[in-house]
């Protein structure tokens, strides 16, 4: 009979102390922290209780990191919410902490002293991230500004899995050119790197029209002739790339096309090289390409 009485006794005790908790803890500091000159972070702590069971007055956190206990304060975010700021040493690049809450439970007139203890959370001191794109949308070739952190010349953006023509500008600063998709449709923005990949956002080509004019070129070797490209609007902020390709390498030189910011036209030299007979093409205009009929003969 003692053994049978004793067992209760004991299932009782673990689900007291494994059972309902008293205190949730929530950790609402980002796994990623972006580099900062002052090199402070904050970690931010959400308390969850049981009413009419833990006495809201005694409640005590602490952020324990580095082997050392800290007081947590009230934050201004909101009820129910600390916050700590860590002052990193330099070098740092990974923090690793956990959460202590001291408080009372008050059951049946009696006060008793609880100890509640969080999971190990780490989080990544960054100096490489990505803030904003200077627009979510634009025509093929609009050139688009990227802000951030710890660019390099090494940086390569990406639509879905398409490498773009990308600009180093400096560690802050990155340019692109919108790439010659298929248009009217949203494409998700990463930046890639030998350090990893990291998302921008998402860019949404918008189809826009082109004209050629003339239509097809006959030329002899060496001779020279103009191509104007009409596009229906002022091109963008750092010109409007038109990224020409060809069939026929050797039978065509010409210089790169870029129409001027706020212009909406161009002319560019074609000379003639070796004979040969193919055309030029332009990607995402119209319905889809335009083509330009080339002869050298």
């Amino acid at each position: 009979m003692r053994r049978f009485f004793v067992l209760p006794l004991i299932l009782c005790g673990i689900v007291l102390l494994t059972g309902c908790d008293n205190v949730t803890l929530t950790n609402l500091t980002p796994a990623s922290l972006p580099e900062n000159p002052s090199g402070i972070y904050t970690i931010t702590l959400r308390l969850t209780t049981r009413q009419n069971v833990v006495n809201p007055v005694n409640i005590k956190p602490f952020i324990i990191i580095d082997g050392q206990h800290h007081a947590m304060t009230a934050s201004r975010l909101g009820a129910n919410i600390y916050e700590f700021d860590y002052q990193a040493p330099p070098g740092r690049t990974e923090l690793a902490y956990y959460f202590l809450v001291n408080y009372q439970v008050e059951l049946r007139d009696t006060i008793d002293d609880r100890e509640a203890y969080s999971e190990i959370f780490r989080a990544n001191i960054v100096n490489r991230y990505v803030l904003s794109l200077e627009s979510s949308r634009g025509p093929v070739g609009a050139r688009i500004s990227v802000l951030g952190r710890g660019f390099s010349p090494q940086d390569i953006i990406y639509f879905d899995s398409v490498p773009t023509r990308t600009v180093y500008e400096s560690p802050n600063s990155l340019s692109f050119f919108v790439p010659a998709l298929e248009p009217a449709r949203n494409y998700q923005v990463m930046l890639g790197s030998a350090s990893g990949n990291s998302p921008v956002g998402t860019f949404r080509i918008d189809p826009s029209n082109l004209t050629v004019m003339p239509t097809a070129l006959n030329l002899r070797p060496g001779e020279m002739q103009n191509l104007v490209f009409t596009i229906p609007n002022p091109a963008p902020a750092g010109g409007l790339l038109l990224d020409v390709t060809t069939d026929i390498p050797e039978s065509v030189i010409m210089a790169e096309v870029v129409v001027p910011a706020g212009q909406t036209s161009v002319s560019v030299g074609v000379q003639g090289g070796k004979p040969g007979a193919g055309s030029l093409f332009l990607k995402g205009y119209g319905s889809g390409e335009v083509t330009i009929p080339v002869t050298v003969q």
